[in-house]
């Protein structure tokens, strides 16, 4: 079967060498990359999802997340060794498993990490519309600060009006104005160039980690166990499935398999800024949940029959305004509200000031791990040359950018966060439970080649890996799988509409050219945080 056909680990190396990325990041460079990857809305917003869902259970949720991250690292982080090449999991399976799926894998990159973008904006969105207001004392009206009303009127189309759903009608917004700024800001920087870009990433991730621990060091003195009961209001269920939402917390560290093609020494660093910001970011959640828990309370609102009302749903938002907004659950800048509530309002302001600042780095990392996965896939043939075209004058992929930067803001302007993050892990699974698979078959099918990391106990990891992956799905809301499912239809019908008989494979090219009029060795722009090629 054509479809199925294979890409060799040599085919891809050869075609990465000659048509290369510029090399010059190291282990350092790609831990604060993987820490500014992660640290972002999943623990400033989506601490108080998981907490409708869980109650403080949720501690063990974050547990649970950072297993399955974990394990699927260590799979990163051999692969990433030995195929030390720009295109994360697509690239390991279209060398595995063969072009069809590669696709597929890719496919579900865009979910993971444009989706993800748009998630992160609305994330920033509700810490800005919130230090405006206690800090500027400047009231932003909701009709234009969130698309909690454009769902409204969705349900309307599947279910009767209910008091609920007038409300929700009543006070949601047409659209997230604020969102839709930082969406078109951040893909403005990122087509004028990223070398603008790389101080200013670096100096976020330093300011996100000290608004954590600003946090930390306030809220888990003042920790008191009446709040930890009862821990999981929710049961069993309820942990697995806000373990399925705060995994998003986790996302962003295998944007630094992305970067291989761009490292100094891949084999060594990689691994090490895979698995090394994994660590920093789980000991920092922890320490976060168990003080946002522990001062303050995390318990669900519940519906007439006890059962758990769903995040981000009319009913929820009807319940909150009706009480005020005052507890977690219901708050769009967690972190900063438990710390304005337990009598520290100015550093809570300060906190919401530090993450407005700082989420657009993540939003900035998104959206540029999206160009190089569009990057491979277009140097490949499976998507139109022209997405990989660079601006004469900036030399960034300006029209991937602007492609995805559209895609980003129309989502993040009438889509709540919680349905965002929700739909983005349906393409996060997808790729580590690839990856977790390709691992294993490239044991089988190419044992002696060489691999300067090899993961611990594969024949463990790897099955634990995938099986984790799939039970997190497994918990995902039926909508995030229906869209996950539906934009995998989708895909699979463009494929095979273009890329089937245009891939190089299928032309028979197992190769590049060395020059090439459309990509110029460089490729695309460096990545933020990294010298202009040239440079040190």
């Amino acid at each position: 079967m054509a479809n199925w056909r294979i890409k060799s680990l040599d085919s891809i190396l050869a075609t990465a060498e000659k048509k290369s990325l510029h090399r010059s990041l190291g282990a350092f460079q790609l831990t604060m990359l993987g820490i500014g990857g992660i640290i972002g809305t999943g623990i400033f917003v989506l601490t108080a999802e998981a907490a409708q869902v869980a109650g403080p259970g949720m501690l063990i949720s974050f547990v649970l997340s950072a297993l399955v991250c974990g394990l699927a690292a260590l799979c990163y982080a051999e692969l990433a060794a030995m195929v030390p090449v720009a295109g994360s999991a697509y690239t390991y399976s279209y060398a595995t498993f063969g072009e069809i799926l590669a696709w597929v894998v890719g496919w579900a990159l865009v979910l993971e990490y444009a989706v993800a973008a748009s998630a992160v904006a609305v994330g920033w969105s509700g810490y800005a519309v919130g230090v405006l207001e206690n800090l500027a004392h400047i009231h932003v009206p909701s009709v234009i600060a969130n698309g909690d009303g454009i769902i409204a009127r969705m349900t309307l189309l599947f279910y009767p009006m209910t008091p609920e759903l007038q409300t929700a009608l009543q006070t949601g917004g047409l659209i997230n104005l604020p969102a839709v700024v930082i969406a078109m800001a951040v893909t403005a920087l990122l087509v004028v160039g990223t070398k603008e870009s790389a101080t200013v990433n670096a100096v976020l991730v330093v300011v996100k980690v000290l608004a954590l621990t600003a946090f930390i060091a306030l809220s888990v003195p003042a920790i008191e166990a009446k709040n930890f009961i009862p821990f999981a209001p929710l049961g069993t269920g309820g942990i697995i499935s806000a373990a399925s939402i705060i995994f998003f917390a986790f996302v962003g560290f295998d944007a630094v398999s992305t970067a291989a093609e761009e490292t100094k020494d891949p084999q060594r660093n990689v691994p090490i800024g895979l698995i090394g910001s994994l660590v920093i970011c789980t000991i920092f959640y922890m320490l976060v949940g168990a003080g946002a828990i522990g001062s303050f309370g995390a318990q669900p609102m519940l519906d007439a029959a006890g059962k758990g009302l769903t995040p981000g749903s009319p009913e929820l938002v009807a319940q909150c305004n009706a009480t005020g907004n005052v507890l977690l659950v219901c708050s769009k800048e967690a972190l900063a509200h438990v710390l304005r509530s337990i009598g520290h309002p100015a550093v809570g302001n300060m906190l919401g000031l530090a993450a407005g600042f700082a989420l657009p780095s993540v939003v900035l990392m998104m959206m540029y791990a999206q160009t190089r996965i569009f990057f491979v896939m277009s140097r490949d043939g499976l998507l139109p040359t022209g997405l990989s075209k660079v601006h004469p004058r900036f030399k960034t992929p300006h029209v991937v950018t602007i492609v995805t930067g559209i895609g980003v803001t129309i989502a993040a302007a009438f889509f709540p966060v919680g349905a965002l993050a929700s739909v983005s892990n349906g393409g996060t699974l997808c790729a580590f439970f690839f990856v977790s698979l390709a691992i294993m078959a490239l044991r089988r099918s190419n044992p002696g080649r060489k691999r300067a990391f090899r993961t611990p106990a594969v024949w463990v990891v790897a099955p634990a890996a995938a099986a984790g992956c799939l039970l997190l799905f497994a918990f995902l809301s039926l909508t995030a799988q229906l869209v996950f499912f539906g934009w995998g239809a989708i895909g699979l019908v463009f494929y095979a509409l273009y890329g089937r008989n245009r891939s190089n494979v299928a032309r028979g090219e197992f190769d590049v050219h060395e020059l090439d009029s459309d990509v110029p060795p460089t490729g695309v722009a460096p990545m933020p945080g990294a010298p202009a090629p040239g440079t040190r």
